[in-house]
Order: C-alpha cells, then structure tokens, then sequence
C-alpha cells in the first residue's frame, strides 16, 4: 500500500495543487482516465469544504490529504480540524449564520456523493474526514 500525504494551510488558492496531485496520484494508481474528472472535482468540493471549515472556525492547523493506492482501489482522504456541535449545544445568537453554513455543507456533501459511488464522512468534536474511494485496473488491462 503506498501514500501520500499533503498537508496545505487552509488558503482557497491550495485547493487547485492538491486536486492536481491527487489527479497525477491516481492516473498513477490505476484509475479509469474516464474517472479522474470526477476524482478532481470531488478532491476540489472536500478540500474547499475544508477550508471553510477551518478558516470559519479560526483554526490556523492545516487541512490534510492522503491519497491511499491498495491493490485493487485508490482511496482519498480529506481531514479537517473543525469541531461539529451537537444538537443541543446551542448558540442561538448565531443560529442563521449557523443555519446557512449547515446548508453549504449539505450542499457540498451532495455534490461529492454524487460524483463518488463510495463515500464515508465521519464528523466529531475534533474534526471531520471525507473517504472517497474508487476501483483501479491493473496495469495492462482495460475496461470493456
């Protein structure tokens, strides 16, 4: 199994190198070519999730990437720092700022869910992480 990993501040402008690296890393892997479009479009919508999450919460740590190769799929994820509240926790003088923020996220959710088949988001107090994965051919073989 071979990784890489990215580690970028979370600034909009870092967003376009790692769909970049993560594009180069799984044509190297074995993805479908037909595939990759859809691989940077969903590496772009979680990493610039998690730059907003980050720079909504003031979190100056980095949002991280690893770009996982197994034998017959490519996996990457994309961590945040930001903390989820809990229903309950409520600060309601925030509520409408909270709701549309909810609303965007939702919103970018959706549009990786429907670019990847197999997506795991885990969210908690001390971060989130979005886990996209797609199938890989081995070398020499095509897809019919």
């Amino acid at each position: 199994m071979a990784t890489v990993e990215l580690r970028f501040s979370a600034l909009p402008e870092h967003v376009r190198t790692a769909r970049l690296v993560a594009a180069a890393v799984a044509r190297r892997a074995g993805v479908d070519e037909a595939v990759l479009d859809e691989v940077r479009l969903a590496v772009g919508e979680a990493c610039s999730r998690a730059v907003g999450l980050h720079q909504g919460a003031g979190i100056t740590e980095p949002v991280r990437v690893a770009l996982i190769e197994d034998e017959k799929q490519f996996s990457i994820e994309v961590g945040d720092d930001a903390p989820r509240s809990t229903p309950g926790d409520g600060a309601s003088g925030a509520s409408a700022e909270a709701d549309v923020e909810a609303e965007e996220d939702e919103m970018g959710l959706a549009v990786i869910s429907g670019l990847v088949d197999d997506v795991e988001v885990t969210a908690g107090e001390y971060g989130g992480l979005i886990r996209m994965t797609w199938p890989t051919v081995p070398p020499g073989v095509g897809l019919t």
